[in-house]
């Protein structure tokens, strides 16, 4: 969207590194002259009217059929000379995704709020769904053909970044992460994002995806937070049955109650959609490896 200032470099310079490569460049709704900037730099160009990443990746998924996939922001701030390592790593270890994590994505060359997110949302990934990548951010990546028809690709927006780290996470695809330079976008090239607005989505994009694939963690720690909610509100009720042998406080009683019979539900759910989870992540399976 909007990268008629660097969107030609970009297609020159992967048609460069990468000879013989077919480039699509797909145009989100832009305003200015980025699709026909692309096509005069030689590319082919696809379009997204729903406004957002993920509905852009989605399209492209879908439509492009390839080999070997490597996907790049169009705002030049990644190096195209680093395509072919990208590509080679992929085909030297049998890889289904390998992602060019920033070296240099720090304050220098994003806004400060940018940059703390960046890490605490890294950081929460590793500890919710493990240790495959330390930038599940990074605009730079390639695929092979099997993860890209397998992919759901669901989110809308910059939280689809986090759901393809959740999918080759679930199904223990193998990975890899090379550290590549982050360079400043070129003057007169703004970022899309918003710290706050994006932040919110990717928070909630984690939530949701904790409790798809982590279901028996997710409704676990309902339960016993629901419990140790419950037992927390029953001690004045209990202390005052075993000084006087009576309740009076009976709407409290009642809330314990309610409370501790929702948290028993909640562990039950753990369990049932846990099994669920698993059906659905053989399922996935499946279907990647007939791809």
């Amino acid at each position: 969207m909007n990268e008629a200032v660097t969107i030609a470099k970009v297609v020159k310079d992967f048609q460069k590194s990468l000879p013989g490569c077919k480039v699509y460049v797909y145009d989100n709704n832009s305003t200015d002259e980025t699709a026909k900037v692309a096509k005069e730099a030689g590319a082919i160009v696809g379009y997204e009217t729903r406004a957002g990443k993920g509905n852009v990746i989605r399209r492209m998924f879908s439509q492009i059929e390839a080999d070997i996939y490597v996907m790049v922001d169009g705002d030049d701030t990644y190096d195209a000379s680093q395509a072919p390592e990208l590509v080679e790593k992929l085909k030297e270890r049998s890889a289904d995704m390998v992602v060019a994590a920033r070296a240099g994505a720090t304050e220098k060359h994003e806004r400060a709020g940018h940059a703390f997110g960046n890490r605490a949302f890294n950081v929460i990934y590793s500890m919710l769904f493990g240790r495959d990548f330390t930038d599940i951010f990074s605009g730079y990546r390639a695929f092979s053909r099997r993860f890209v028809k397998s992919f759901p690709a669901l989110s809308a927006g910059f939280e689809i970044e986090t759901e393809l780290a959740v999918h080759a996470s679930q199904l223990r695809l193998p990975v890899e992460e090379i550290a590549f330079p982050y360079k400043d976008r070129p003057e007169g090239s703004e970022s899309k994002l918003s710290t706050f607005r994006d932040g919110a989505r990717i928070l909630k994009t984690i939530i949701v995806l904790l409790k798809e694939y982590k279901p028996l963690y997710f409704f676990s720690g309902v339960g016993l937070c629901g419990v140790m909610l419950s037992l927390a509100l029953a001690i004045p009720v209990f202390a005052e049955f075993a000084k006087d042998g009576q309740v009076t406080q009976v709407p409290t009683a009642i809330l314990c109650t309610g409370i501790m019979v929702v948290s028993m539900l909640s562990f039950t759910a753990a369990v049932i959609l846990d099994s669920i989870r698993r059906f659905r992540a053989e399922v996935k399976r499946q279907f990647y490896n007939i791809v």
